[in-house]
Formats: C-alpha cells, structure tokens, sequence
C-alpha cells in the first residue's frame, strides 16, 4: 500500500482547516473542504507536486465550499458532500455566505452521497458517515484503511460544531457522535475542520459532549 500524506492550510476569515490527502507516488491529491483561498491551496499543491483527483464536503457553510468553483473549474474534477446538504450548498442564506460575508456563494455537487457509501478515489476506500447536527447534511470521511477521519464541524477537539445555524441540532450531533463516530476505534486519528486535529480515544475521555 502506498504512503499517504496528510497535510492541511488554514484559509478564510475563520480559520478553517483544508486538508490534502496525498499519495506521492501517484502524484495524486484528494481536497477536503476547500473553504477560501484558492491561490493558495493551488500554490500549495504545485509545491507538493500533487493533482486533485476530487474535492469532499464535509458540510455546506461558506467557509468549507468557497474555493470549490475555482479549483472544480480549474482541475476538472467533481465535487462529493451528502444528498441531504444539497439545500445548504445552493442557498447563500443556509450557507451564511450572504449573513456572514456579504457575498453569495451558491454550488451545486456533482456526487450525492448517502450515509455509509463508500467511495473510492486515488485507489483510496472512502466511507462516507452522515453525522447530522451542525448542519442537516454532516458527513464524515473514514478511510479505514489508512486509520483516519474527516469529521467537518461535527467533532472539534473536546468539542463540537455550534448548533444554533440552521439545520442545526444538539441533540443530533451528540447522536451522531455518540451512535457512529465514537464506535469507531480508539486509534483512529481525526482531522477536524477548525482547530488541532484529536483522536476518538481521546475525544472518548475528554469530550464533555458526550460524558
């Protein structure tokens, strides 16, 4: 099995952690939630000397999709989130980016997924976890294989996404984590969408959420 590399940048106005998913043999990147910044997550993938082979949502809200079109338009290549966010990626007002920017940002994936799907891209197995609660359409990313998960806004570091957007709930986010992220194994290292990255070892015995 190849070596994968896991390297992120933080871009937009509230730090929202981008990360790449690379294989250096193939020469090949997977994007997860490319919020803001195109430039630089280009530049960045140039000095890596990684292409994207695909771009995966971990939820709808401007400060994960606002790089999407450029880099789609860019690259070619197709965009994956949940079939339940699809509201929430075309409306500027779901997606805050006209409360909170000023600015409308509306896309449309070209992969609906649904809740344990498995995809597959860069030879990579993608397990594809709805965790609704931050937004209606949360999913997580769990590549088995590879003992690590992209969990979005739905798990932060001894904490969890805020709720009170729409579509949002507590109680269906402390399920989510509860009933399908925790049960995963303790050494699976999870790279979140703002913040340093955790463990669900870790996050079983510090998390307040779910005590």
């Amino acid at each position: 099995m190849s070596e994968l590399k896991i390297d992120f940048r933080i871009v937009g106005p509230v730090q929202t952690n981008c990360y790449f998913v690379m294989n250096p043999d193939r020469k090949e990147c997977i994007v997860v939630d490319p919020g803001d910044e195109a430039e630089k997550l280009e530049g960045f993938m140039i000095q890596k000397d990684v292409r994207p082979v695909g771009i995966l949502l971990t939820h709808g809200h401007f400060d994960h999709i606002g790089a999407v079109e450029e880099l789609k338009g860019k690259y070619d290549i197709e965009v994956y989130a949940n079939k339940e966010e699809e509201d929430t990626l075309k409306d500027p007002n779901v997606n805050l980016s006209m409360p909170m920017l000023g600015n409308a940002i509306s896309i449309k994936a070209d992969n609906l997924l649904s809740d344990g799907q498995v995809i597959e891209l860069m030879g990579e197995k993608i397990k594809c976890i709805h965790t609704p609660g931050h937004t209606v359409g949360g999913m997580c990313y769990y590549l088995e294989d590879r003992d690590c998960l992209f969990s979005g806004d739905t798990l932060f570091q001894e904490s969890v996404g805020r709720t009170d957007f729409e579509g949002g709930s507590m109680s269906e986010i402390v399920k989510s984590l509860k009933e399908k992220i925790l049960t995963l194994p303790d050494s699976v290292k999870v790279y979140t969408g703002h913040g340093l990255m955790t463990s669900i070892e870790h996050e079983k015995m510090y998390n307040p959420f779910v005590g």
